[in-house]
């Protein structure tokens, strides 16, 4: 849905800034699958129900994971988003997962993989 109809026809009670974003980065990967017709946007969830925001698969394996968390100073919100990445990047043998907030920056090493914490405009420019 487009995130300006969103917030003017849509009923709400607080502010929807991770689901706007959630919606923003999707948008901006289906735009990009436009000039690659070789890449496709998934989701992932194991059986405990943890879950990465996408996965991103070039032909035939997932070349990116991204998780859309606005706010990470929350050390809980953190460590969940975090955990679930880190379980979906070993599923897929990756080195690199990404995090996309609203204003935080950071790259970190876990048990030899790499999370890089990007804001969500930055990683729409690069």
């Amino acid at each position: 849905m487009d995130t300006g109809l969103a917030n003017i026809a849509g009923f709400q009670f607080s502010a929807n800034s991770g689901k706007l974003a959630e919606n923003i980065v999707f948008l901006e990967l289906k735009r990009r699958s436009y000039s690659n017709p070789h890449l496709e946007i998934y989701y992932w969830k194991n059986l405990a129900q943890e879950e990465v925001d996408f996965a991103v698969k070039e032909k035939t394996s997932v070349k990116e994971l991204i998780q859309v968390c606005w706010n990470v100073r929350d050390a809980r919100t953190k460590k969940r988003e975090t955990r679930a990445l880190l379980k979906a990047m070993e599923e897929f043998e990756l080195d690199e997962g990404t995090i996309i907030t609203e204003d935080c920056e950071s790259e970190e090493s876990v048990g030899g993989k790499t999370i890089k914490t990007i804001p969500l405009y930055k990683w729409l420019l690069g």
